[in-house]
């Protein structure tokens, strides 16, 4: 690759992109970084300069000549990119408030990533990346595309799978998150460690060994996030830490993600869910209002440094793994990261082309996973049928197919098939209306039928336009 880097970040204007400007700058070393080019849309304008000029000031600050630049213009920014990084939002948190609050007034689940409302942010997304990959084919054939835009494993797989485009891996924070945390568990350091994570995105386990002696541990961390004296057991700031079943991790033998409690707990979580949606607001809500306060901060011309408020935003260490790929990859440094790639056999339990979350090896040539073998029954039975709920999203997603998102419906846990999950999938149509030209033809005929939002919040954002 060339000296001096140039950077392409779609949803540049994200209140994430100050942690992400500060993994660049702490790798300097082996990123030379030349321009970073943030790019957002025109309703994001706003957020974009502020976080664009504290940007700059960062960038200042650390004594690196690198120049960020600010567009609405997409071909602009991605023209000549090495990297491409995604974090965008098709809709905004307004979005995300309506994919919560539609599932939770109707009693389900309403969460990003997870059940209706994760599945809308991919019918929302799949399509909007598959834009950028067809530009990038015009105008940057040669870089790499690394996504953390959620749910990042369904976005990943549309990339690889409809784009055709094979230079992309998929992030998410919630592995190093647990490589960062467990070893203390156990008085060791990471480097003590060598961690084996296999699953989707949001839906995989991990197995840990002592590096010296390969003596598994997981049975030792397992008794201490259960143990009712520890204080942080690594679950992600944005999941309500209900303790798993001791019996349930014994037999398992592998460490959950946090996320797995939406499905092993799954009525104490919709239970916390609901309390909240009912009190406070959704999480959606809540990180409004942190975005608001961290707006704020940003605005301030002598802060050039990335604030501590941002950890509460959630995505901690997303600047991390995202800016360590890219290094490892630009130094073809065959780093242990996890990551969502094309399986390849490391999951025997999927087809090989099915897109994973894995342990892999990161180099110039991308990601190379690490074979895992076959999951035990109960982990493998969760997880085909959840990779194959995706698969019908995805699909849903790019055709537009109202068929394959009913079937998508009847497989997801998080959404009991019926008449009041359909009223919820028919109620998320009409409120995304905007984003989601693929199904117009059906929203025409759910107005022309009659189907209303039962939500009065989510009412009021359709009335606005948001």
């Amino acid at each position: 690759m060339k000296d001096g880097l140039k950077i392409c970040t779609i949803g540049g204007g994200s209140s994430y992109t100050p942690e992400l400007m500060n993994g660049f700058i702490k790798r300097y070393d082996r990123l030379p970084v030349k321009e970073i080019w943030l790019v957002d849309v025109e309703r994001g304008r706003k957020k974009l300069e502020i976080v664009g000029a504290l940007a700059q000031r960062m960038w200042d600050a650390s004594g690196h000549d690198v120049k960020v630049h600010l567009t609405l213009d997409r071909r602009e920014a991605l023209k000549d990119a090495d990297f491409v990084t995604t974090q965008f939002r098709v809709g905004l948190l307004e979005a995300r408030i309506k994919d919560e609050r539609i599932p939770f007034s109707h009693g389900m689940l309403g969460q990003e990533t997870n059940g209706a409302g994760g599945m809308f942010k991919a019918l929302r997304t799949i399509p909007a990346i598959l834009d950028i990959v067809e530009e990038m084919k015009e105008l940057c054939p040669n870089a790499w595309l690394v996504n953390f835009t959620n749910p990042s494993g369904m976005v990943t797989e549309s990339v690889i799978r409809y784009g055709g485009w094979k230079r992309c891996i998929g992030l998410c924070n919630v592995p190093i998150g647990c490589m960062l945390r467990e070893p203390e568990l156990i008085d060791k350091t990471m480097d003590d460690l060598v961690f084996r994570f296999a699953g989707i995105d949001h839906f995989h386990w991990h197995r840990v060994f002592d590096g010296a002696t390969g003596a598994e541990v997981t049975a030792q961390i397992i008794d201490k996030m259960l143990d009712p004296k520890t204080e942080d057991d690594g679950t992600p700031a944005n999941i309500h830490d209900i303790p798993f079943y001791r019996e349930q991790l014994d037999h398992l033998k592998m460490i959950p993600c946090g996320y797995h409690r939406y499905y092993y707990l799954q009525t104490d979580m919709l239970a916390d869910g609901l309390e909240e949606f009912a009190g406070k607001g959704t999480r959606a809500q809540q990180v409004k209002e942190v975005e608001d306060q961290l707006f704020e901060l940003y605005r301030d011309p002598n802060l050039a440094e990335m604030p501590e408020l941002l950890s509460k935003r959630g995505g901690a260490h997303y600047s991390d793994v995202a800016t360590e790929s890219i290094a490892a990859i630009y130094n073809n440094a065959n780093e242990h990261i996890v990551c969502s790639t094309v399986n390849n056999g490391a999951i025997p339990d999927l087809p090989d082309d099915a897109v994973v979350q894995v342990s892999s090896y990161i180099g110039g040539a991308g990601a190379q996973p690490v074979a895992f073998g076959p999951m035990p029954t109960s982990a493998r039975g969760y997880l085909q049928l959840m990779w194959n709920m995706q698969r019908l999203v995805e699909e849903a997603a790019v055709t537009g197919d109202y068929g394959a998102l009913l079937e998508a419906v009847a497989l997801n846990p998080q959404t009991p098939s019926g008449a009041e999950a359909k009223q919820v999938i028919d109620e998320l149509l009409i409120a995304h209306k905007q984003y989601l030209p693929q199904f117009a033809d059906k929203i025409a005929e759910l107005e022309a039928a009659g189907v209303t939002i039962k939500d009065d919040v989510v009412r009021e954002l359709c009335e606005q336009g948001l």
